[in-house]
């Protein structure tokens, strides 16, 4: 996969892939074709029977500093209607495989609506987070005001969105933003030894598992939980449920073949 604004390693582990946003002199800015790059990546590596958790990061000064604004400084409401960039996102939401993003630096606008993109966050103590799109003039508008109240709570996303202020890595993880916070120099690190603890499930039970905690967000308790039973069920139909179960009784480790 060849492409401009991102570095792709489908086999950059074994079943694991990695995603590098490559802007790095404009701080990764999520311009409209980084964004589409991101989205072709992340289609044929969930397509890729071989991978079976996926890495998206940047770089240690910024994983995305938000949202190419020169590309929209001067567009009317019609314009950004036409142009209708947040198909690319609906597109990522509906991403199979688990995405863990790797973040060091600024995480801001965009940047961080595409962590809570994301189904697991690993930050450097130097990342930080926020949604300062109110400082000039607009409001986040790729799920900031929705996921990001979901996972931190009205008040604090009322602060963060309203004011604009950034949180250190360390507040992300008390509201849970983020799964853990290490040392710079081993925040990718931490986030491959998350993807292996991964992608050595059973690629059938991740995907229904992933598919059932979603859920929870957009549904009320007992559909999430008639949703959840459903998948559970489904699972049994599976060889990786019968080795599993096998590998457990025997005391052994299990081999899944994702069947």
């Amino acid at each position: 996969m060849n492409f401009q604004y991102i570095l792709v390693e489908p086999r950059y582990e074994q079943h694991i892939a990695l995603i590098r946003l490559n802007r790095p002199k404009e701080l990764n800015a999520l311009c409209l074709e980084l964004m589409a790059e991101v989205r072709d990546a992340l289609k044929t590596l969930d397509a890729d029977e071989e991978v079976r958790a996926i890495i998206l990061t940047g770089n240690e000064r910024a994983f995305a500093a938000g949202a190419d604004i020169k590309q929209m400084a001067g567009k009317t409401a019609i314009d950004m209607l036409l142009i209708d960039q947040f198909t690319t996102w609906d597109t990522i939401k509906k991403i199979k495989k688990p995405i863990i993003a790797a973040v060091s630096g600024f995480a801001l606008g965009g940047g961080n609506e595409l962590v809570m993109h994301c189904d697991m966050v690993v930050a450097s103590e130097t990342a930080m987070f926020g949604q300062p799109e109110i400082k000039i003039g607009v409001m986040p508008g790729a799920g900031g005001t929705q996921r990001l109240t979901r996972v931190v709570g009205k008040v604090n996303a009322m602060e963060m969105v309203l004011t604009g202020k950034f949180i250190t890595a360390e507040r992300a993880y008390e509201l849970g933003l983020v799964n853990k916070v290490v040392p710079v120099e081993l925040y990718l690190e931490e986030a491959v030894k998350l993807a292996r603890d991964v992608a050595q499930q059973s690629p059938l039970a991740i995907r229904l598992a992933k598919e059932a905690v979603l859920k929870a967000y957009d549904s009320p308790l007992s559909e999430g939980l008639e949703f959840e039973r459903k998948n559970f069920y489904l699972l049994f139909a599976t060889e990786d449920q019968k080795e599993g179960m096998a590998a457990f009784v025997e005391k052994r480790a299990p081999i899944f073949q994702g069947k």
